[in-house]
């Protein structure tokens, strides 16, 4: 409720009342996650809050003819009438809210749907007004303390520090030809065309788009899950089958969603990344001043994604039995509505454990294939941290999502102040505050768990390259606006 009775708060209203209104609230099941809420103020309130209202106006109200306080009743009752009912409505709306929310535990997870313009002030009889708000589902309280988890580590090789450098340099080297028949090879750059068929016919062009070749290949609209291996040793002129799998939230063509797809694709040009040099100049311009400074600049990055994997691993071991008690599915017209909050908190929360953007832009491109399951699963692990949180009264402060501003700010390069703004403009605090109320539970579980040190899974020491592309493979796609997000920096 308190959404709704910020923006009321905002208004201009005269005089606060500390007393209790004799509230009658109807709450009922309205579906899955909702509540119909119904409240009743009586008359007996209105009247008495009405003449406090006209017995202040009487003594301040300037009438014409009427020096002050000394104006009839009745003539100020129908003079200021409209201007006195509106004003106490916003009063009471504002109290009633407060009242509600600290009297019934709801646990809101949306603004209320309720128009407060709507709501007439009645001549005669009670105030009633009436509407539905999305709450969390019950959860039972997980175990949290004392559990046995696993912690994954690794130390990282000279040779993988080398390859995720040359990795890093890729990405800022310059393209050269291959000329006399040169193949495709991982790592290249490719200008391919060609048509998109399911079922034998044709659902989308692709027009002399370039792409890196890396082991995925990730279109707005979905992913080529083995691109690199369809597309290495073609040369210029031959043509490759090219399988890819759409994502679910396509939009337009939604009988699609989910298929995959055949893209017959003509290798028009191939490019061969080259590294930069490793000359003082583009070494000072990455933030170090040797070689060996760039392979320990790389072996941070490589700390910073393994501490992020640790602390997925563990947050999802815990959550192995903490969402045992949450197996409800969530209604789709909620999940529609919390898809950019709950995308913006998983960017935040990989901004906040160091992950590069271009990476950052990858993992959310992957997300975003099937963005109401991603939503599903990141609200119901939200409700389970939420409940720790309430049971170990762990807050989020002011000066936290300050400060935690003022960190974003620094890594981007940006001030706080434009920073803030533009979260406050694109409606993120909250999700900070969210990200920040989830780390501050996982930091909490943590502390209470017994941790054991286990090799990083092989398969994980690497990352699964990834190049991400603005091309759509099916024609008038449309990606949920959730989906696909702009919410970097």
């Amino acid at each position: 409720m308190t959404e709704i009775a910020t923006e009321l708060a905002t208004l201009p209203t005269a005089v606060e009342s500390s007393r209790k209104l004799n509230l009658t609230v109807d709450i009922r099941d309205a579906g899955p996650c909702k509540k119909h809420i119904q409240v009743t103020i009586p008359r007996s309130d209105l009247d008495v809050r009405l003449a406090e209202k006209f017995s202040e106006m009487s003594i301040e109200a300037p009438i014409r003819g009427f020096r002050p306080g000394k104006a009839p009743k009745q003539l100020i009752e129908r003079k200021f009438y409209k201007d006195v009912t509106d004003q106490l409505k916003t009063e009471l709306l504002l109290a009633s809210l407060e009242q509600l929310a600290e009297d019934n535990d709801l646990n809101p997870i949306s603004p209320p749907d309720l128009n407060p313009s709507a709501v007439v002030f009645p001549k005669e009889g009670d105030l009633i007004y009436e509407f539905q708000v999305e709450v969390r589902p019950e959860v039972a309280a997980p175990e949290y303390k004392g559990l046995k988890l696993d912690k994954p580590v690794h130390k990282f090789t000279p040779a993988e520090i080398a390859g995720e450098g040359k990795r890093i340099l890729r990405r800022m080297g310059h393209l050269e030809q291959k000329l006399d028949g040169g193949a495709v090879e991982q790592g290249d750059e490719v200008t391919l065309s060609g048509a998109v068929t399911h079922e034998g016919k044709s659902i989308g062009q692709i027009k002399s788009s370039s792409f890196r070749v890396e082991e995925k290949l990730a279109f707005k609209d979905g992913i080529a899950h083995t691109f690199a291996a369809q597309l290495s040793g073609a040369k210029v002129g031959d043509t490759r089958l090219v399988s890819i799998e759409l994502s679910h939230s396509i939009g337009g063509l939604s009988n699609l969603a989910g298929k995959t797809v055949e893209a017959s694709l003509t290798v028009e040009k191939i490019f061969l990344i080259k590294d930069p040099e490793l000359t003082g100049e583009f070494l000072q311009s990455l933030g170090v001043n040797s070689v060996d400074g760039f392979h320990e600049l790389v072996e941070v990055l490589l700390n910073r994604r393994l501490e992020h994997r640790q602390r997925q691993s563990i947050r999802q071991q815990f959550l192995v039995s903490g969402l045992k008690s949450l197996d409800s599915e969530l209604p789709q017209d909620l999940l529609m509505k919390q898809a950019r909050t709950a995308m913006a908190r998983r960017v935040m929360e990989m901004r906040s454990d160091g992950i590069s953007e271009e990476e950052i832009r990858a993992r959310q491109r992957l997300l975003s294939q099937d963005i109401l399951a991603t939503t599903a699963s990141a609200l119901k692990e939200h409700f389970v941290l939420q409940k720790v949180a309430e049971l170990e009264k762990i807050e989020v402060s002011d000066h936290d999502i300050e400060n935690e501003i003022a960190r974003l700010a620094q890594n981007s390069g940006d001030s706080a102040r434009r920073v803030r703004a533009r979260m406050d403009r694109e409606d993120l605090i909250d999700a900070l505050a969210a990200e920040l109320l989830e780390r501050k539970v996982l930091d909490y579980i943590i502390s209470q768990s017994e941790l054991t040190e286990v090799p990083l899974p092989s398969e994980e020491k690497e990352e699964v390259t990834l190049d991400t592309s603005e091309a759509s493979a099916v024609h008038d796609s449309e990606m949920d606006p959730a989906a696909d997000a702009n919410l970097a920096n």
